[in-house]
């Protein structure tokens, strides 16, 4: 299997292709780094590699796998972790043992990390093969990937363009066929963004399935753990996972029951909820129609609804956003070499009193319970997950008004974080594609993605439809220009 074939697997099939003997993680591994190296940087992937401890992760595979083989132990149920030998980075906001964690961030002198975070412990028994750190945004903040101390994450369909963020080099890793799946993470729609920029597969679990245990601790319950894919199929296989309870977390879920099958009631969302009149690019728009329109054709009854609060009720997030920008431990002595929506952020951060974050927490509480009960009637919600297609680089970072950089980027995902909010599963789909013309004049087919959202504990129900859409509008075969 030449090094492009194996490249373009998705986990799930390379993981049988380990087992099966087809080709061994080592083999893996070299077309990975050698990936790395050349496609990963023109997309801005990585911060830093780990061949080192790639390399041992991957002998060890390689002997486990020669083992069953030879002990005839090898297939579905040898006993094995489920992707053994399958390479997944991890999101520099999260430790891995020993690797360098800079958050994105030149005010974070970079340190070699003193133990894994609790989802590495699972990506490890899982056996993936952690070949390196994605590059991130500073604190994972904003929704482009423009860091001062690392590369710009850039799209594999137009390099002229964002990936997203703030798990924006996780997603130019998996889109340019680096790797098949990376860790990332969610706070206000850091998976879906990156995953509707660069045509990927992106879902926000709900609120509590998976734990940001046993060091992270998010008391507004506004981020979650995840990963990006390029099927729905790694995407459901990764998080179970991922599914796992710490003790002491403040919320905790579980799966719902499997779907029945039955014929769903479906939400049209079109109208931005947080930026009330926010311009909806025609392609966003029309994407969700279409997939609207596949929904019906697959035996669902789809209806439109209206946005279920006023967009000044975002206050609530906004404040919370702040505290957790001024919740990262900076020395003082460094504040001022964080970017300046960071520092923006913080000063916010600073003016909510004790009492107005206590209010801010009961606001989000009451505000999903509203929104229960405003979408007691469907099933699931559709909407465009992005309002434009992929941004230009620098198009919405704005060192010398940040205030305007925070309003850019709210115009740019006025429905992902309604999902954060509400604790309510949803994934992004690379259903739709714009047509769109670079300041060079060069233009370029871009991905645009389709965003499905369920209700709480819903996300066995929201893959499953996830993986109608995918059979009955299959992705698989698009690839960008830039790819290994």
């Amino acid at each position: 299997m030449s090094a492009p074939e194996l490249l373009d697997l998705d986990a799930t099939a390379l993981a049988g292709a380990l087992r099966a003997g087809d080709v061994s993680p080592v083999e893996v591994l070299d077309a990975t780094l050698d990936a790395a190296a050349g496609v990963g940087a023109a997309v801005g992937a990585f911060t830093v590699l780990t061949p080192d401890l790639a390399r041992t992760q991957a002998l060890a595979a390689q002997d486990a796998l020669v083992a069953a083989r030879r002990d005839g132990r090898a297939g579905p149920r040898d006993g094995l972790p489920p992707f053994l030998g399958v390479p997944c980075p991890v999101k520099d906001l999260t430790m891995v043992e020993g690797v360098p964690m800079r958050a994105g961030s030149a005010a974070i002198d970079p340190f070699p990390a003193p133990y894994d975070d609790g989802v590495v412990t699972l990506l490890r028994r899982a056996g993936t093969v952690m070949v390196g750190k994605t590059s991130t945004p500073e604190l994972g903040l904003p929704c482009y990937t423009e860091p001062d101390v690392g590369p710009t994450a850039r799209t594999p369909w137009d390099l002229a363009r964002s990936a997203g963020g703030s798990s924006g080099g996780a997603a130019a890793a998996v889109a340019a066929r680096v790797v098949p799946v990376a860790h990332g993470s969610d706070g206000g729609g850091s998976l879906r963004i990156p995953a509707s920029a660069c045509g990927l597969v992106g879902l926000k679990p709900s609120r509590g399935l998976v734990s940001p245990g046993p060091y992270g601790v998010d008391g507004a319950g506004l981020a979650t753990h995840g990963v990006l894919t390029r099927s729905v199929r790694d995407t459901a296989a990764f998080l179970d996972v991922l599914a796992r309870p710490w003790p002491g977390d403040t919320f905790t879920a579980r799966l719902g029951a499997p779907p029945d099958g039955r014929r769903l009631r479906v939400g049209l969302l079109l109208e931005p909820v947080i930026a009330a009149g926010a311009p909806v690019h025609p392609a966003c728009a029309d994407a969700a129609r279409a997939a609207a329109e596949l929904l019906v054709r697959l035996g669902h009854d789809v209806v439109e609804i209206p946005p279920p609060f006023g967009a000044e009720r975002w206050d609530a997030f906004a404040a919370l956003w702040s505290v957790g920008a001024l919740q990262a431990p900076v020395p003082p002595e460094r504040e001022h070499l964080l970017v300046p929506l960071t520092r923006w952020l913080r000063e916010r951060g600073r003016a909510v009193s004790g009492l107005a974050y206590a209010t801010a927490l009961a606001g989000v509480q009451q505000l999903t319970r509203e929104v229960a009960a405003a979408w007691s009637g469907v099933d699931v919600v559709l909407s465009p997950t992005l309002a434009q297609p992929p941004a230009l680089v620098g198009s919405q970072r704005v060192d010398d008004d940040p205030a305007a950089d925070f309003a850019a980027q709210t115009a740019f995902t006025p429905w992902t974080s309604v999902w954060n909010l509400t604790g309510r599963p949803a994934v992004s789909l690379p259903l739709g594609e714009a047509r769109v013309t670079d300041p060079d004049g060069s233009a370029a087919t871009v991905p645009v993605g389709v965003m499905l959202g369920a209700d709480h504990g819903d996300d066995a129900l929201l893959l499953a439809l996830a993986a109608r859409l995918e059979e009955a509008a299959p992705w698989s075969h698009r690839r960008p220009g830039t790819s290994s």
